[in-house]
């Protein structure tokens, strides 16, 4: 495996310069879109040999990445569009009030908020469950004064960083890496536990300890809308959830998402299946309520909810779009882009499947080898594999890495896998790239890049924890 690659060409040169810029306009706090477009000219350019191709691939990246994030905005859309006809009608107050008796301040917010996103995404995987957790507990956990920001950093980090790292119960990720590594997916879960919880506690409880501060937000009064919604309750409710519509889409919207879980246990249905699910229920939901709520007016409002909905999506998306164009050029997605027959020519045949996964192949074959050492390279290929947005596309390297690794120098193949799993799903699974962050940060109504900028330095914790931690176990 380690001899895949051994020559690396301008392109794959240039696009790690293109990684380092990007990387370093973020830790400024400056936008980075611009960047991402002048680059993806520049591969094109070198890619294609012309300015024509330098052209033509700056729009095909964008479209590429505009029909992978799409499944995505509508889910924000549909539930966002939800959000605003239960705040309407007051159903959200309804729905929030008996939290009342547990949330009583940000703090004891955040840890619950986190809990429950970990839980949910243990069984559904996070994407269903942000639309779940983020519909019914969000609004509520605002108005009890948590910024909106550590909100979104509480289910980020629990459910797309914990929870799907580990996947013990669905056990995707796991299977993934052990099928690689000529394991069984139970080992990974067995001999690497130790390291997984490590993990998981440093992060959160870094997280936690260093924004302690800082969580406290503005109390919402009742009658203010939910994340990205406009207050509009119906003239004829003087108290928020008086009315009988509102009482009926309060009971309503917990047992049709009740009645989701249940279907999705019952048929297998995970990723976007369950995340499908989850949609059509909320906007079917935000139909009902509307007739129940508005009667004659109900077909302009569910147009109005709809259209809101689609527009706070898109604004979200949009500045996200050309940031993951550039990151998916480094992935499989440069077969796409740039054309299959083209990629071959340009980076060879032996090419990974993608420049990132060449550099990673590249740093591993050049490395000195001891088991110290390959535990901080499988950190360093499973980040650098991440960096495409897909914590998943990496798993098959890391987990091949950690055998061809374990076996060179006697170290725990389950451990090193582990510690490349880690890595690849928290940087590329929806904690550091802005765009894996875009669900959390749109039903939050938070910046993406904020949200990654906050995450950055608990997770890096982390995985110094569980370097430590592995060094033991090797």
């Amino acid at each position: 495996m380690l001899e895949t690659i051994t020559i690396l060409t301008p392109l794959h040169y240039l696009y790690l310069v293109g990684v380092i810029v990007i990387l370093g306009v973020m830790i400024l706090r400056k936008d980075t879109p611009a960047v991402c477009l002048g680059f993806l000219f520049l591969l094109g350019i070198a890619g294609s040999g012309n300015v024509i191709g330098g052209i033509q691939t700056v729009f095909s990246a964008m479209l590429y990445a505009a029909k992978e994030f799409m499944e995505v905005i509508a889910t924000i859309a549909l539930v966002t569009a939800l959000s605003g006809c239960l705040s309407d009608l007051g159903s959200d107050y309804l729905l929030m009030r008996p939290m009342g008796k547990i949330m009583k301040t940000p703090s004891v917010t955040w840890w619950i908020l986190g809990l429950t996103m970990l839980i949910f995404s243990l069984f559904l995987w996070p994407s269903p469950s942000v639309a779940l957790v983020g519909a019914i507990m969000l609004p509520f956990a605002v108005r009890t004064g948590l910024n909106p920001l550590f909100a979104a950093m509480a289910m980020n980090l629990f459910g797309h960083g914990i929870a799907l790292s580990y996947d013990l119960v669905i056990q995707g990720a796991p299977a993934i890496s052990a099928g690689a590594a000529g394991i069984s997916a139970s080992q990974i879960l067995t001999e690497g536990r130790p390291v997984f919880l490590v993990m998981g506690a440093a992060t959160v409880l870094s997280a936690f300890l260093l924004n302690r501060k800082y969580m406290y937000g503005e109390r919402v009064t009742i009658n203010q809308a939910a994340p990205g919604q406009t207050p509009n309750l119906p003239s004829d409710s003087n108290t928020p959830g008086s009315t009988r519509p509102a009482l009926i889409l309060a009971v309503a919207t917990p047992l049709a998402f009740l009645a989701d879980i249940a279907a999705m246990f019952a048929f297998h249905l995970r990723g976007g299946d369950a995340t499908s699910l989850v949609s059509g229920t909320a906007v079917l939901l935000m139909c009902f309520g509307s007739i129940l709520g508005f009667g004659k007016s109900s077909l302009e409002r569910i147009t109005g909810y709809l259209t809101d909905g689609f527009l706070f999506a898109i604004r979200i998306f949009a500045p996200v779009i050309a940031i993951g164009a550039f990151f998916f050029l480094g992935g499989e997605g440069i077969s796409a882009i740039m054309g299959g027959a083209e990629v071959s020519q340009i980076l060879g045949n032996a090419s990974t499947g993608g420049i990132m996964n060449d550099w990673a192949v590249w740093l591993a074959s050049h490395a000195p080898l001891n088991k110290y050492l390959i535990g901080g390279i499988q950190l360093a290929i499973g980040a650098l594999t991440g960096l495409d947005g897909s914590g998943f596309s990496g798993l098959p390297l890391t987990g091949s890495l950690a055998s061809t690794f374990g076996a060179a120098v006697g170290a725990s193949v389950p451990v090193l896998a582990s510690l490349g799993q880690i890595a690849a799903i928290f940087v590329g699974g929806g904690t550091i790239v802005p765009w894996g962050l875009i669900p959390v940060a749109a039903i939050c109504n938070v910046n993406p890049l904020d949200l990654a900028r906050k995450n950055l330095l608990p997770v890096f914790i982390g995985f110094l924890c569980a370097f430590i931690t592995a060094c033991f176990l090797l």
